[in-house]
């Protein structure tokens, strides 16, 4: 769905504190920085912040999560794929963190912008402007399990009901629990800093 034209007097960018000018209809990989979107995400709350405990739940952290959950059901996941999960919610550091009821109301012109931002962001890290399938499969699939662990664990949500919304998880290994405290700020916003570089070094 083509975006609507802007007045000329909007203005369509947001600037970060690393000094960028980030263009929400037209975004450039080279106003892509890996401390802005750090930064962002390790702010923005999951479930709208209506989670237990005193720090929110990140959605740097709830990425970290889907990585992890990614590489347990795929050992073979490969950095680059590992990377795109990682940031498949990467566009939220611009846009924030929408709830899905909200989502379905706002509609196409949602979409339009997340799509180009990720695309941005994608190409910034060296990665393909869309996943292939079976890495779109996966991080569809840990994402959900990631819902249904949070909706269970921080969000209030009865084993049944969230079953029927996320469906059923899988089995996962202890350490997955780690992922599920929520952390401080500048906790979530380092580790997933460094688990970007790590994965694009790597």
């Amino acid at each position: 769905m083509p975006l609507a034209p802007q007045p000329k007097s909007a203005r369509a960018w947001q600037r970060m504190l690393s000094g960028r000018r980030l263009d929400l209809l037209d975004p450039s990989p080279l106003d892509v920085e890996i401390e802005d979107i750090a930064h962002g995400l390790a702010r923005v709350a999951r479930w709208n912040g209506q989670t237990a405990g005193s720090d929110i739940f990140s959605v740097a952290q709830h990425s970290l999560l889907v990585e992890a959950i990614g590489g347990c059901l795929d050992p073979d996941l490969t950095n680059p794929g590992r990377l795109a999960l990682l940031l498949h919610d990467a566009p939220e550091y611009v846009i924030g963190d929408i709830i899905s009821p909200f989502k379905a109301v706002i509609g196409d012109a949602y979409r339009a912008v997340e799509t180009r931002l990720l695309a941005a962001i994608h190409v910034r890290f060296g990665l393909p402007v869309e996943p292939s399938p079976a890495v779109r499969r996966l991080a569809k699939r840990a994402d959900r399990i990631a819902a249904f662990l949070e909706a269970t664990r921080l969000a209030g949500f009865s084993r049944d009901e969230a079953i029927r919304f996320f469906g059923r998880p899988a089995s996962l290994p202890a350490e997955i629990d780690a992922f599920l405290t929520p952390w401080p700020v500048e906790r979530s916003k380092a580790r997933y800093a460094a688990r970007i570089n790590d994965l694009w070094s790597g």
